[in-house]
């Protein structure tokens, strides 16, 4: 990242990231350690435990009806995390957008690299819980594969939502109201832990505006091995999603940088 850096979008944000990258390896392993133990003790308690008592939904058991979703929630937590908090030290606390900016890098590649980041990061999650509930049994289909590059998606628009937050927080403790705001809402009400066709109506209503839950019906599918034209629009739901936000997170935060 120098003057002499060959000039381009893609190449810049492909900087962005990288840097990012080489400085996540440093703690890579309480990374690893995060993305398998948080899943394995909901899958532990609810999945195994509670399943225990919970009747079979839809020819599934408890555990297995749960597991595609820790896969997708996993996915929100670690790209939200970084979006908020990481991306808010390299903003505020660190300047390090300041000093890429005294390179070729612009902007616009700050934002795209940051993005690109945390789909990586949320990718790896994916594929880590993918591990978990593959040990133990609850992956039929080979298709539960794609959950990856639907972590990588969903990635880009979590963090994409939380780089909006991002751009107009004035401390850390503003992303409290985030957190209790959306992310624990879509946590508990898009169809990770009931099948929303047996809510009440109020429920499953507020669950369709809720992004998470349509990453959800598409890991769930995925991991049954049950796609259908059906979730064409769940699809199309998040990739509206990602594009909205993307374009509000790099409107705010150029106008936070003041280019």
């Amino acid at each position: 990242m120098t003057r002499d850096a060959p000039p381009g979008f893609v190449f810049g944000m492909y900087q962005v990231a990288a840097r990012n990258l080489i400085v996540w390896r440093s703690y890579l392993l309480p990374s690893v350690l995060g993305n398998f133990g948080e899943p394995l003790l909901y899958l532990l308690a609810l999945g195994f435990g509670l399943g225990a008592i919970v009747p079979e939904i839809g020819g599934m058991s408890y555990a297995e009806f749960i597991a595609p979703g820790l896969i997708v929630s996993t996915v929100m937590y670690t790209s939200t995390f970084e979006a908020t908090f990481g991306t808010y030290t390299r903003l505020a606390s660190q300047k390090t957008f300041e000093a890429l900016l005294a390179t070729p890098i612009t902007v616009p590649e700050i934002v795209a690299g940051e993005v690109l980041f945390c789909g990586v990061k949320s990718a790896f999650g994916a594929a880590s819980v993918l591990t978990v509930i593959t040990l133990f049994g609850l992956t039929p289909s080979w298709l539960a594969l794609g959950v990856i590059p639907l972590g990588f998606v969903a990635g880009l628009m979590f963090s994409s939502m939380a780089l909006v937050m991002t751009a107009v927080a004035k401390s850390y403790e503003f992303f409290n109201y985030y957190f209790t705001l959306l992310v624990a809402p879509m946590f508990l009400f898009s169809g990770i832990f009931f099948p929303l066709d047996r809510a009440p109506r109020w429920a499953s209503r507020f669950a369709e505006i809720l992004p998470l839950t349509h990453v959800v019906r598409l890991s769930r599918a995925l991991v049954r091995g049950s796609p259908s034209p059906a979730l064409l629009f769940d699809l199309t739901v998040m990739l509206a999603v990602l594009a909205v936000a993307y374009i509000a997170a790099f409107s705010l935060l150029r106008s936070r940088m003041k280019i």
